[in-house]
């Protein structure tokens, strides 16, 4: 499988442009977050008080994951915290959601709706930190690894599976 090569920020443009079961990987800055982190981005920007995380989130990729010394890797994207911010933060900007699992027919129109696509990366752990350039911590820093983290990476992986409304 041919991969096409993403730089971030993703465009508006090149997030509509993905296809249903296309691969890629990722090379630049993407953010990553969970459970505790993500449900509090919605309610910022919900409350309009972002303030410069906005300009992190516009087409900004965001991986469903912790930050640890053990490395990283994708959490299950249809838990309640993580499915019910994808919508919301697709409206902020957000243009690729990537994770793992199935998510809701109903969040894949609300993605859609704002031009966003989801996609899955394999639970590798140990390929998946050594694409790590760099780690930032932005935001929620007693959240611990669950925090905002915004990484620089190198070739992370992902194949769309929910795009334009359609889910794969």
């Amino acid at each position: 499988m041919e991969l096409i090569r993403l730089e971030t920020p993703i465009t508006a443009a090149t997030a509509r442009a993905l296809l249903l079961g296309q691969a890629f990987a990722i090379h630049g800055k993407i953010l990553c977050g969970r459970d505790a982190a993500l449900p509090r981005l919605v309610k910022m920007a919900a409350a309009g008080q972002l303030g410069d995380l906005a300009r992190h989130l516009e087409g900004s990729v965001i991986f469903h994951t912790a930050v640890s010394p053990a490395g990283i890797g994708p959490t299950s994207s249809n838990k309640v915290e993580i499915e019910s911010s994808i919508a919301p933060l697709s409206a902020v900007g957000v243009r690729i959601h990537l994770g793992k699992g199935a998510i809701s027919a109903e969040t894949v129109r609300g993605m859609s709706a704002h031009g966003s696509v989801f996609a899955v990366t394999p639970p590798a752990t140990a390929l998946l930190m050594d694409r790590i350039v760099s780690r930032k911590l932005l935001a929620f820093p007693e959240e611990g690894m669950e925090a905002l983290w915004e990484l620089e990476v190198s070739g992370i992986p992902g194949i769309v599976v929910a795009a334009h409304g359609v889910t794969r």
